[in-house]
């Protein structure tokens, strides 16, 4: 049985004051951490603090991005050294955003993943295609080639401790979302990819989120799906509220 995990991806939203606030108001109302993990992915700014924050409670702080470096001069960058040091347990790695507006490349995003598990990171790899892709029936094709790439090298059981989140690209932040049939078909082209590359046993062990204008609303049924193991949420984890009713969604799935 994998179990849920329910991540927030807050972009470049709040302020130090603001995400302090919310830590404390969520830190009190995250369900049984044996149902489900609970993650926030903050700004930089703010990780050091939101880890002292959420000491007591069973959320767990990630970050959205790091450098494949350990160290060195790398102006304005953040390395995997420094995200443990201050007790940092998830990092988003490879999404859209940053793959369109910071030239991520498939080849740094598995150089990314790797300095991850090299720092006792978990790595949450984010794989997704366009619209073009997806009306070029490309999905499949696109997909795959992320998974394999962003992979590569890793142990098996590396990749039972790897998070991957589907996103498709043109369902974030458009108010459109996948039907959960569709969500649960690619999350399972995901699934059949990794089984084909490591062990049938390894692939039923990773846990893929989907990631795409989830909400309260449309949150039971995507998790109901035989695939979908959590979330990658954006605007829905910016409101106390919101967040954790997904949260209880996915205690519950």
């Amino acid at each position: 049985m994998r179990k849920p995990i329910i991540a927030g991806n807050w972009k470049m939203y709040k302020t130090a004051s603001e995400a302090k606030q919310f830590v404390e108001e969520v830190n009190g109302l995250v369900p049984n951490t044996e149902k489900l993990d609970a993650v926030i992915c903050a700004p930089a700014l703010f990780l050091a603090q939101l880890v002292v924050s959420s000491k007591e409670s069973a959320l767990q702080i990630g970050a959205q991005t790091m450098s494949e470096q350990d160290e060195g001069a790398f102006t304005g960058e953040i390395s995997p050294v420094q995200l443990a040091d201050i007790g940092v347990k998830y990092v988003i790695i490879g999404h859209s955003e940053r793959r369109q507006y910071f030239g991520e490349t498939d080849k740094s995003v598995n150089q990314k993943v790797k300095a991850a598990f090299a720092h006792d990171l978990v790595p949450i790899l984010c794989v997704g295609e366009t619209l073009e892709h997806r009306e070029n029936g490309e999905t499949g094709s696109v997909v795959e080639a992320q998974v394999e790439k962003g992979i590569s090298g890793l142990s098996e059981e590396q990749i039972t401790q790897l998070v991957i989140a589907y996103e498709p690209i043109w369902a974030i932040g458009t108010g459109k979302t996948a039907t959960a049939e569709d969500a649960n078909e690619v999350c399972g082209i995901v699934r059949k990819k990794v089984a084909s590359l490591y062990e049938d046993q390894t692939a039923e062990q990773l846990r893929i989120q989907y990631g795409g204008s989830v909400k309260p609303a449309n949150v039971d049924e995507l998790m109901g799906m035989e695939h979908i193991d959590g979330a990658l949420v954006g605007g829905a984890s910016l409101e106390v509220e919101s967040f954790v009713k997904l949260l209880e969604a996915g205690s519950n799935a």
